[in-house]
């Protein structure tokens, strides 16, 4: 059994490692490069032979965890892809969304181009097409919780659910070889503990290998208020100065979780009334899917739908499809709230909000999510002057506000605290899908608290795990 890491290592995005298990050909995520320093990486050719690979086992359907299967499969892959229900669900609109944008991206890009007389670092064709993704999600299969999968004789697998966003998994592989069983654990993306919509995260007890991220490895969450209290502050006191809320949001979880606090602060009244807009027709459809797995729900959310007090669905809430009722959200003269994609202000319709938005003191650009080294929400974050949105450069005058709280991570203590849970070290944790900062000070927190043996491997790293 041997380890090759493909990416998510000693970076955030990427994430892709790649197994081989007996005589099978395993690859855990085949995630999409968002970070720009290496977004080259996902036009390169794939490290391994697609046709060689025999399964595709997901543990979300976050896109810089499945971003690059169209591609892949487009390459020649022709293996079973494993997730879960409601990721597939989930899949369905990620995959073919991020082909549109691919496909329209590439058409701007050319034409942009060819006007202005020099060519970009990438090529100006899609990544992959709409066709590509349709082709993909014929080869998904949809996998139980806690059910073993037999791969073949030699091979098992598990889900577990990791409560990181809805359908999201820990991935369990238990390998039989030259006479010897070894268990790798696959954290995935590991979510907070009593957090709203979403059950805890799984634990486990023992393995002989783990790999787990450590996106907020280096830091904790610490709010000085709880969540609805900071929420409400930014909303009272931005909407006393006439101006807008813009929220760059994740279309998987974090809007959905974003609406769960607004319906509450609606009916206790912690607001005043006022008109809110999920401005993302990938949004609207995951809140969908959202609505037909409430399998996947925790105990308090499922109350909330028997009651009849959906957290989707209350007063001053719409759900945005056209680009038509995209436009109007800009001519209303009141403050209103917007809710859109990206999450790191990277592309969609939030950096249309952003450009209405950045020069106008009275606004506040809330950000409600981890910003990637490289991207635009970054650079907010970290208090640039000047910011470039569709070729145009605007001077950046709102109010920037962070609350740390929505996270779907697990923060340090959190991720401490899950590993915690293991009764015997196992005999190597590697650290991955972290900046280096982070990856390092976690791993660095592990040896010295527990002693364990401990590897933030580098991109391409490849290790023997049965020998």
């Amino acid at each position: 059994m041997k380890i090759k890491f493909l990416g998510a290592a000693q970076q955030v995005t990427g994430s892709c490692y790649f197994l081989e298990a007996g005589e099978l050909c395993i690859l855990i995520d085949c995630g999409m490069y968002q970070e720009r320093e290496y977004r080259i990486r996902n036009w390169a050719p794939f490290q391994i032979d697609p046709q060689k690979i025999d399964y595709i086992i997901l543990t979300h359907s976050h896109l810089d965890h499945v971003g690059l299967i169209p591609k892949l499969v487009r390459d020649g892959f022709s293996g079973q892809i494993l997730a879960t229900s409601a990721s597939i669900d989930l899949l369905k609109i990620v995959l073919l969304d991020s082909a549109k944008i691919q496909e329209e991206d590439a058409a701007y890009k050319k034409k942009r181009h060819k006007r202005e007389g020099r060519k970009g670092p990438y090529p100006e064709v899609p990544l992959y097409t709409v066709q590509d993704a349709k082709a993909s999600l014929l080869l998904f299969k949809a996998v139980s919780y806690d059910t073993l999968i037999s791969l073949d004789h030699q091979v098992t697998v598990k889900f577990s659910d990791a409560g990181h966003i809805l359908g999201s998994a820990m991935i369990e592989i238990e390998v039989s070889e030259k006479g010897i069983s070894k268990k790798i654990i696959f954290s995935g993306d590991i979510g907070q503990w009593d957090k709203p919509l979403v059950r805890d995260p799984s634990v486990f007890s023992q393995s002989d290998y783990v790999v787990m991220e450590s996106t907020y490895g280096d830091r904790n969450h610490e709010d000085p208020e709880d969540v609805d209290k900071l929420f409400s502050k930014v909303i009272n006191d931005t909407v006393a100065k006439g101006g807008n809320i813009v929220i760059p949001t994740f279309a998987i979880e974090r809007a959905q979780e974003l609406m769960y606090h607004l319906s509450r602060l609606v009916r206790e009244n912690a607001i005043p009334f006022i008109k809110i807009f999920l401005d993302s027709p990938m949004a609207v459809g995951v809140t969908d899917v959202f609505r037909r797995h409430k399998d996947c729900l925790d105990n308090e959310t499922v109350k909330l739908f028997q009651v009849d007090e959906s957290p989707f669905h209350f007063p001053g809430m719409n759900l945005v499809r056209t680009i038509d009722e995209s436009k109007a959200i800009n001519t209303i003269k009141e403050p209103v709230i917007v809710l859109a994609g990206s999450g790191m202000c990277t592309g969609g319709r939030i950096k249309h909000h952003l450009a209405q938005n950045v020069s106008r003191p009275e606004s506040t650009l809330l950000f409600v999510g981890f910003q990637a080294s490289g991207t635009l929400g970054r650079l907010i974050v970290n208090g640039m002057e000047k910011i470039r949105i569709h070729g145009k450069y605007y001077n950046f005058r709102a109010k920037v506000k962070q609350i740390h709280g929505f996270s779907a991570h697990a923060d340090r203590k959190a991720l401490l605290r899950w590993l915690g849970h293991f009764e015997a070290p196992p005999e190597k944790l590697f650290v991955t899908h972290g900046e280096v900062k982070s990856a390092f000070s976690l791993a660095d927190a592990v040896k010295k608290k527990k002693g364990w043996n401990v590897s933030v491997p580098q991109y391409l790293d490849e290790f023997e795990l049965i020998k």
